[in-house]
């Protein structure tokens, strides 16, 4: 009998460098409001956004490639040890050719296995599940992971519930082996899909090829059924909600955040518990936000090396997906 030779496992992975990249083009609530009937006040009472950052001569490649360099220069390693790049993304204008080898080529990563993952504003934490498991199983021995959007390629700009809402950027981590039990660093990931509302967030082909959202029916979905997922992210890690030190949502909505921390503190989750709200001044980036969220606080000290930082993404699909992480 013929017996096949398998990659050695490792006993976990790890998040060895963080990085992240957004367009300089700033658009604010008024800025917005000189084009559709909205105000300063109306954005933030229903959504918490300030304002969101726009790409104008920038591709979503290119913010991709200057997050990932950004991650890989924080990791301390180098092209040549990165033999894998996700790039989680709904948003490239074209399916062919993939953003995860144009990047990777970019960046000056040869050769590495590289591919797109389209789970929208869950992208990151699907991207992140399984490049944690590749290195677990010996597939790859460090990914590079990058959540990239350009969601102004697809803003319908007179369309008040989405065109206030979305905005462009990149986030990425360098994943890695961890040999020892007490360097693992990412969890087991939590994750689903609700295809019976698939309709509530989609692009409209027959008609404008733009972004359409259901707003109330995607916020009611968001706020009852995603806090379980992130209760089970937790259980999978072997921890309780106490020993969460961040929590880091997909930047959806800042209500859909804050009511996501009640129901967590309500579990247990300590009153102290930080609570990302990155989608103030970014807006909501979909597969990027996370990433993002997680770059920008550790840039403003607000996360330090070692603390536990759960993250939760959730959108279109609908899909979700989560796990605890040690913040590198």
């Amino acid at each position: 009998m013929t017996t096949f030779r398998l990659a050695p496992p490792v006993p976990g992975a790890r998040i060895i460098g963080l990085g992240s990249s957004q367009p300089e083009h700033v658009v604010t609530n008024d800025d917005l409001a000189q084009r559709v009937e909205t105000n300063d006040q109306w954005i933030r009472d229903r959504v918490g956004i300030a304002e969101r950052r726009i790409a104008q001569e920038v591709s979503l490649v290119d913010m991709a490639a200057e997050a990932g360099s950004r991650a890989l220069k924080d990791s301390g390693l180098t092209t040549a040890d990165v033999d894998t790049v996700i790039v989680a993304t709904c948003t490239m204008t074209a399916p062919i050719p993939n953003a995860a080898a144009q990047t990777a080529e970019r960046i000056g990563i040869a050769a590495p296995a590289a591919f797109d993952l389209n789970a929208a504003c869950a992208g990151f934490c699907y991207g992140l599940g399984t490049a944690a498991d590749l290195v677990r199983a010996g597939s790859a021995r460090t990914v590079l992971v990058i959540g990239a959007e350009k969601l102004s390629d697809w803003l319908d700009w007179d369309d008040r519930s989405t065109c206030i809402i979305f905005a462009d950027a990149a986030g990425a981590a360098v994943v890695t082996g961890a040999q020892d039990p007490d360097e693992i660093g990412v969890g087991p990931v939590s994750w689903g899909s609700a295809g019976d509302m698939a309709h509530a967030i989609r692009i409209l082909e027959e008609s404008t090829n733009k972004l359409h959202q259901e707003g109330q029916t995607v916020f009611r979905w968001a706020t009852t059924r995603i806090a379980p997922v992130a209760l089970d992210a937790i259980a999978k890690a072997g921890l309780t909600p106490a020993d969460v030190d961040v929590l880091v949502p997909h930047q959806a909505n800042l209500r859909i955040v804050e009511a996501m921390a009640k129901k967590l503190r309500k579990e247990g989750a300590r009153e102290d518990m930080r609570v990302a709200d990155d989608i103030v001044y970014s807006g909501n980036t979909s597969s990027a936000s996370i990433p993002l969220a997680l770059d920008h606080m550790r840039a403003a000290g607000r996360i330090r090396s070692g603390e536990i930082a759960l993250l939760v993404g959730f959108g279109a699909g609908l899909s979700y997906a989560g796990q605890v992480v040690r913040v590198p």
